[in-house]
């Protein structure tokens, strides 16, 4: 869709509709064509899995920095949050999981305190979601997925660094299969 196409379905002017498009396309989430309009980014395993193995590096900082600074108010919050994500895996239940994700992710980066890190991981949660969003129903093994989650949150709120990133890379490691897996669910 071109701008003006979008400005005028939204009833918003070309600016701001220009600005998000750019952000989009910042966030390999829109390829934007000019003179021609803009589409939004192919899903594509290959590039997933190289964004599953920038992923893995900058999380694995993150939850050793979070397991080393969380305060005993975050740890309470951590160890809340794998007893939410073992009923989870209980239930199946697939919006606590989506809310409690989105929490552990929140409260991971607050509890590391750096910023860098943070600026870093946003640009890939968001395209990792979308991947997952695309294909969950036909490839992943939700209960699994949240114990992963459940033993990575407990190991921050014991403040063990070195469980928590190897939690984390146990998780990192269940998310590359299910990646791996939609190449062959999807034919």
């Amino acid at each position: 869709m071109s701008e003006a196409t979008l400005s005028e379905r939204l009833g918003i002017g070309r600016t701001p509709i220009r600005e998000a498009l750019q952000r989009l396309a910042r966030e390999h989430l829109v390829i934007v064509l000019p003179q021609r309009g803009n589409l939004v980014s192919e899903i594509d395993v290959k590039k997933q899995l190289r964004l599953l193995e920038t992923r893995r590096e900058v999380e694995r900082l993150i939850v050793r920095c979070a397991a080393r600074r969380a305060t005993p108010e975050e740890r309470e919050e951590f160890h809340q949050l794998a007893l939410t994500f073992q009923r989870v895996a209980e239930r199946n239940d697939s919006r606590t999981f989506l809310r409690a994700d989105k929490r552990f992710n929140d409260l991971s980066l607050q509890a590391a305190r750096n910023e860098f890190a943070a600026g870093a991981i946003g640009l890939m949660h968001g395209l990792s979601r979308r991947f997952w969003f695309l294909h969950y129903k036909q490839a992943a093994d939700l209960p699994e997925t949240a114990r992963l989650h459940a033993g990575t949150a407990a190991a921050i709120a014991a403040g063990d660094e070195e469980a928590a990133a190897a939690a984390l890379d146990r998780l990192l490691d269940s998310i590359e299969t299910f990646t791996r897996a939609t190449v062959t669910t999807d034919f």
